[in-house]
């Protein structure tokens, strides 16, 4: 499938084209050891902070992408993980699995060594990028100024035609290389698309409940990295797929821990950046582990989803690896044969974890609770259903008239207070937006308004006005304009 493009670049004026949807876009892939500045110009190329850079080496693992104007061309960058010589079995390992993958696929591979003495690692890397010399350049980065320039010419012992001396961070040269860039790609089967809007998922969750897992079986790829030591994940892994004639963007995000437990500035910016997606989507999938349990950490993350005003579906992953050790220790617990009545093993357990998670829910019982099995598929096809109606109910819009005729009704049904100190009235209402869904309430005597009878408005409009499934954020002001206290 082609990718679809549509830039905004912060603080920076836009050529026309940074607005417009484009797909079969040529792919340009930032290649290197670790800490030779590969992230920094991901973000420059991109003109906004995408991928995480820090001086520990070896921050991206997982190849991050996106789609950017380079000289008012339309191109798809890929920041893969540093190239290290690896043991077998190991996370390093992994990495440069993928980034040779990524390697292999692309139109234009840039690669960056640093400015100074030539790397084993770097011999190496060169050596095995031999098939690709037809697509590679080379960039020498930390060359701000013309510093240490004399020794980076000793890259042209290596057999390159031509190396461009760059600063990522400071922006020297880059501008030649983009030109570069643009001189070497092929752009005639790029196309400007009229695609329908997708639907942006994010995966949210501790580390190691399977989230990359999940992101891969959807996409049909291996983009995420998947390894049992938690915390694999650290830049937010962006995906495409289409399902059931809908589009998905799906966002694989590095796995949050509580604060206490967060001690390096690495994960302190992938949790950040995992945060951050909230707002970058529809939907939120929050990704629980069916044999541990809902845990704190769950219920902040969904509380932050739930403030947004984002769709929320609660995954109880490794659901078949739950039931199968329940299998075997509670066979005696299983329905009597010939007695229909009796309710199967595995629906009781989901009742009781349902059950469980609704009263630590108090406010969230719309949310979907939803078994699956990343795996090896099991309810996925429900997950995805459920996200289609999900992202419907997100975007409907309800009339005026009929909001106010449906308002006028529940007034009736459950009358405000009437006391002398607890007297208002709900005069008017209106749906100021959608995705999120948010509703005004006009009221008299502002601070008698209280919070118990905007639950029950908020739950008649929910479950009466098509709503049922997401969250919706209620807003109360007099007839001026002011906001509840």
């Amino acid at each position: 499938m082609g990718t679809e493009l549509t830039v905004e670049l912060p603080n920076v004026k836009l050529p026309a084209a940074a607005k417009r949807k484009y797909q079969n876009l040529p792919t340009v892939v930032l290649a290197g050891r670790p800490n030779v500045g590969k992230s920094t110009l991901f973000n420059r190329l991109l003109r906004k902070r995408r991928a995480i850079t820090d001086p520990t080496p070896g921050v991206t693992r997982d190849p991050v992408e996106a789609d950017c104007i380079i000289n008012e061309k339309p191109v798809r960058l890929i920041d893969t993980g540093g190239f290290k010589l690896a043991e077998s079995e190991s996370i390093d390992k992994l990495v440069v699995e993928k980034t040779i993958a990524a390697i292999k696929k692309a139109d234009l591979v840039i690669l960056i060594l640093e400015a100074g003495e030539i790397t084993s690692e770097d011999e190496e890397f060169i050596a095995l990028l031999r098939p690709y010399r037809d697509k590679l350049i080379a960039a020498v980065n930390k060359t701000e100024g013309g510093r240490r320039q004399s020794d980076a010419w000793n890259v042209l012992s290596f057999g390159f035609d031509k190396v461009f001396m760059i600063s990522a961070e400071h922006g020297d040269n880059v501008g030649e290389l983009e030109q570069e860039i643009i001189n070497r790609l092929d752009f005639s089967n790029v196309e400007e698309t009229q695609e329908q809007t997708p639907v942006r998922i994010t995966l949210l969750g501790k580390p190691n409940t399977g989230k990359s897992t999940l992101s891969n079986r959807l996409t049909s790829t291996s983009a995420s990295i998947v390894s049992k030591i938690p915390g694999t994940t650290r830049d937010t892994v962006e995906g495409s797929f289409s399902w059931k004639s809908q589009n998905f963007v799906i966002l694989d995000t590095a796995g949050i821990r509580r604060k206490a437990k967060v001690t390096e500035n690495i994960e302190y910016y992938s949790v950040n950046r995992a945060i951050k997606t909230i707002n970058e989507s529809d939907i939120v999938v929050l990704m629980i582990d069916a044999e541990e349990g809902l845990t704190d950490q769950d219920k902040k993350i969904a509380a932050l989803a739930h403030d947004k005003g984002r769709g929320i579906v609660m995954a109880l992953n490794k659901w078949d690896v739950l039931t199968a050790e329940d299998d075997e220790k509670s066979n005696s617990l299983r329905a009597p044969a010939g007695n229909k009545s009796a309710m199967p093993q595995e629906k009781k357990i989901l009742k009781t974890i349902t059950d469980r998670i609704h009263f630590q829910f108090g406010q969230m019982e719309y949310a979907p609770i939803i078994p699956i099995s990343a795996k090896n598929g099991t309810g996925v096809d429900k997950l995805l259903n459920t996200i289609i109606k999900m992202h419907r109910q997100l975007n409907l819009r309800i009339g005026t008239a009929r909001l106010n005729q449906a308002l006028e009704k529940w007034l009736l049904e459950s009358p405000p207070p009437s006391g002398p100190k607890t007297r208002f009235k709900i005069k008017y209402a209106v749906q100021k937006s959608a995705n999120p869904v948010h509703i005004i309430l006009f009221a008299s005597r502002l601070r008698a308004v209280n919070e118990t009878y905007i639950s029950y408005l908020r739950n008649k409009i929910r479950k009466e006005l098509g709503f049922s499934l997401i969250p919706i954020l209620v807003e109360v002001k007099d007839s001026s304009g002011k906001r509840a206290d």
